[in-house]
């Protein structure tokens, strides 16, 4: 993938829509508490970008914020829900969730938070207590 490279993707009605340039800094899973609630799945497939590669290009005004943590910002769509970003500034990266990017090929690299998961999957990637120490975890790796 180049740096010319454009991703598009949109809420789930399509109010909102972004673009995500370039390549994302990491793909994987996430199996935090949050992101599972937040999701209302057992696993949440990330992308992160640099806040500098993430655009609104339509419904920004649309876009509605929560904070559970100072941590993450997470973002939906007023109009139908639909979970769209979530700002992560402790890490300097945005996640723009990798459903929304169907033209991105996913190529997932780690499990994060895995000693909170609840669906263990067996795929030979790599497994972190938290997240690696160079997005400021612990780096700590977990059995499959």
């Amino acid at each position: 993938m180049s740096e010319s490279s454009v991703h598009t993707g949109s809420c789930f009605c399509g109010a909102v829509q972004l673009e995500a340039h370039g390549e994302p800094a990491a793909m994987g899973y996430c199996h935090c508490d949050s992101c599972r609630h937040w999701s209302a799945g057992p696993v949440n497939a990330f992308t992160l970008w640099p806040p500098d590669a993430v655009r609104v290009t339509k419904g920004a005004d649309r876009l509605r914020s929560y904070n559970k943590t100072p941590g993450s910002t997470r973002k939906w769509c007023e109009e139908c829900g639909g979970h769209v970003l979530t700002d992560h500034p402790e890490m300097g990266l945005v996640d723009v969730y990798a459903a929304l990017l169907p033209d991105l090929p996913f190529e997932p690299a780690v499990h994060v938070h895995y000693q909170e998961s609840v669906l263990h999957i067996h795929d030979g990637l790599p497994k972190q207590k938290d997240v690696p120490a160079e997005m400021g975890g612990s780096g700590q790796p977990l059995p499959e």
